[in-house]
């Protein structure tokens, strides 16, 4: 092996570059994108739940630009493998309709038999609202009777998200 072989150490001022401070806003849209495509790899179909703070990331990332409420919910096969991420519901800046029906069916539709909601709240607080407890209440029961079983619900805002399942909200 000779010197033309051996690859440099990285030169530390690099890195600095890769400090958000450091990017320009393409940049910076290119490193989201980046994070997404990995984080979404992590949540396609056939792929098990890795992590609650994983699938956090995901949605934060998923959601953050979002101007609207949108409501969807990552469909989960017994073993917690996603069948497939659907935002299934669109609302305004705060608050979406949700439809205990149509979520039923569409679990029923894909054979689901667990899901994890997801909703971002545009404001950028992410503390579930007393609406947002009962919806999610609501769709438990509904799809208790159809043995499709809701392991979370997480609320995303740009800098934080909450898991309903953490708060023993479920």
């Amino acid at each position: 092996m000779n010197n033309q072989d051996v690859e440099p150490l990285p030169d530390a001022n690099r890195f600095d570059a890769l400090k958000p401070g450091g990017l320009n806003r393409e940049e910076k849209e290119s490193v989201i994108k980046l994070a997404l495509s990995v984080l979404a790899e992590r949540h396609r179909a056939g792929r098990a739940l890795g992590s609650p703070e994983q699938t956090r990331s995901f949605l934060r990332l998923k959601l953050v630009d979002r101007k609207h409420e949108v409501f969807g919910a990552l469909f989960l096969d017994n073993r917690h493998r996603v069948i497939q991420v659907v935002e299934m519901f669109q609302g305004t800046i705060d608050g979406a309709s949700v439809h205990p029906r149509v979520v039923v069916q569409r679990s029923l539709e894909l054979n689901a038999a667990a899901v994890v909601f997801f909703h971002n709240h545009p404001s950028g607080v992410a503390e579930p609202s007393h609406a947002d407890e009962a919806i999610t209440r609501r769709l438990r029961d509904a799809l208790a009777l159809v043995d499709v079983r809701v392991l979370d619900h997480f609320v995303v805002a740009a800098g934080e998200s909450v898991s309903f399942a953490e708060r023993g909200l479920l």
